[in-house]
């Protein structure tokens, strides 16, 4: 991990692993110097300019580079790749658009959320309550969350009405991915 993404991990009193979510030890953390050697060493071309940027300072160009950002505005969102076979019910939560929970920006799809978190709160310590989790049917709207904005990297990469079928149980949605998995397989 780089630091700036083990950082938050190494702030709360039991740190976890961002990735395994394992207890560990930051006193044993160490930097893979055969690895910052070759980042700093290697170039490879920005996907938005062309300019060739070492690897060390690639995610700085990227996030200032107007030919990315453009690119990123002219993207557009994510929509399923086939239609869903779930009706659209009426009486359930608002699934599709969160608060929030640092302050209160409101209409943001999962993708805004993280990302306003990312730009806004970033070095915010404050434990809070994720609100993709808190509109699931299985989430706790109490549990407060050591490291929200790993959570939010970690845990929410895609949406969940493309995969979820809000209808079954937590153990029904297990044994129907592990049968899809087999029969794939």
């Amino acid at each position: 991990f780089c630091g700036e993404c083990l950082q938050p991990c190494l702030q709360v009193p039991s740190p976890l692993c961002p990735l395994c979510r394992m207890p560990f030890d930051p006193k044993k953390v160490e930097k893979a110097s055969s690895v910052e050697k070759q980042l700093s060493s290697y170039k490879a071309p920005c996907r938005g300019c062309s300019k060739k940027v070492t690897l060390a300072k690639m995610r700085a160009h990227v996030s200032s580079c107007a030919k990315v950002q453009e690119q990123m505005a002219n993207c557009p969102k994510f929509v399923p790749v086939v239609p869903t076979s779930q009706p659209i019910p009426s009486n359930i939560p608002n699934r599709s658009t969160f608060v929030c929970p640092y302050c209160g920006a409101r209409n943001l799809d999962q993708q805004e959320l993280v990302k306003h978190c990312m730009e806004n709160h970033r070095n915010d310590p404050n434990k809070v309550v994720c609100p993709v989790c808190s509109a699931m049917p299985w989430g706790d709207p109490s549990y407060k969350s050591a490291n929200f904005l790993q959570h939010l990297l970690h845990r929410h990469k895609f949406s969940y009405d493309t995969f979820v079928d809000y209808n079954i149980d937590e153990e029904a949605a297990l044994q129907a991915a592990l049968a899809l998995s087999l029969s794939e397989n």
